[in-house]
């Protein structure tokens, strides 16, 4: 099979993206590992069975046509809104840290809102290609409305305000592509803007967390709300340009909590320095460069269906990539986001993959037409 430019540009940054996040992942979950399962490479070696059934979800959607996604929409929404609400049956969610956001297979966790995320991609630009002529009547307009009303209340549910905000994020954004009007844009930003601010205010950890966001080194937050984001700026600020080395963090060693998840990114610049940062920022940079220029082809070919979903792919990554780096640094208040194709996340990374699969599937049918 001949490699175009655009199959370059998502496969060597993703590539390189893996493995980068599979050494990270390694680096940075010893102690706690060695804690937990008397295994520095407990989480090491999970990543990489994770990593191996993401690149088997990939093949299958490389293979699959994107047509068939466009008639099968609907039933991975479907999927997605049961699994949601089977959280919520008792012995089915499992609780942790206060949250209910996995489905305990064996010992595998399923996350339902990541699941969403890929449904919602494929249901919504499905949808605006199916109502691409009355996409900005009123009618056309509530209907995603009201579908984004439900998952967004069964994701607060769980509770979890920061994929509530990316599957907002996604709609939004989509919707917006596909052409419903600025005031209609405009009332989804209002309305997202004051569940938000409901969300905040109604939750005392989660306006604890914004106001240490202020000043996390303050110190009445310093040892609570703002502990992680100050000995993440602790761990960033170790590093230099050039870093400590490789698996010299010293941050890592019960400082930082989830240092293989959510502060993946301070860890790696502790490690590897302000350098080692700005160029994992740069492999994600080439990356969008593939979508978007995938993206574009699809829609001079008028596969509008495919050009929203590549959007949309781009999007979600774009957005998690810059959440999870801004919230690191302390541009954002604390939210649990991964780094993707870096933290440790089964579900997460095996979504990521597929997704990366329906990329390069995309763009293989339009090298053909």
């Amino acid at each position: 099979m001949n490699l175009s430019k655009n199959d370059v540009l998502i496969i060597l940054p993703l590539s390189i993206l893996v493995i980068l996040g599979m050494i990270m992942v390694a680096s940075s979950s010893m102690y706690v590992a060695d804690d937990i399962a008397s295994d520095p490479f407990y989480f090491a070696k999970r990543q990489i069975i994770f990593v191996s059934v993401g690149l088997i979800t990939m093949t299958i959607f490389l293979l699959l046509p994107s047509n068939l996604l466009f008639k099968t929409d609907w039933i991975f929404m479907l999927i997605s809104i049961l699994l949601l609400i089977a959280l919520f049956i008792p012995d089915v969610g499992t609780s942790v840290n206060g949250s209910i956001r996995w489905i305990r297979l064996g010992s595998i966790n399923i996350q339902p809102s990541e699941i969403c995320k890929f449904s919602l991609i494929l249901y919504i630009s499905g949808y605006s290609v199916r109502r691409m002529s009355e996409i900005d009547s009123l009618r056309s307009f509530l209907k995603p409305l009201a579908l984004l009303f439900v998952i967004s209340i069964l994701i607060m549910g769980q509770p979890d305000l920061g994929s509530t905000a990316i599957v907002s994020l996604l709609v939004v954004g989509i919707l917006f592509y596909a052409g419903i009007s600025f005031s209609q844009l405009g009332l989804l930003i209002l309305l997202i803007a004051l569940l938000g601010y409901v969300a905040i205010t109604d939750s005392e950890y989660r306006l604890a967390r914004v106001l240490a966001f202020r000043d996390p080194f303050a110190t009445e937050v310093v040892l609570n709300a703002g502990y992680q984001l100050s000995n993440s700026l602790i761990s960033i600020g170790q590093g230099g340009w050039l870093g400590v080395g490789l698996g010299n963090s010293f941050q890592k060693s019960f400082f930082l909590p989830e240092a293989h998840t959510d502060f993946i990114f301070a860890i790696l610049v502790e490690e590897l320095g302000i350098i080692g940062g700005l160029i994992l920022i740069l492999l994600f940079v080439v990356l969008f460069l593939g979508l978007i220029s995938i993206m574009h082809e699809s829609f001079l070919k008028a596969r509008f269906f495919q050009g929203y979903v590549v959007f949309g792919i781009f999007m979600l990554t774009a957005i998690q990539m810059l959440f999870n780096i801004a919230v690191n640094i302390g541009l954002l208040p604390t939210k649990g986001l991964t780094l993707p194709f870096i933290s440790y996340g089964g579900t997460s990374i095996i979504i990521m993959f597929s997704l990366m699969g329906i990329v390069l599937r995309i763009n293989n049918e339009n090298k053909s037409i």
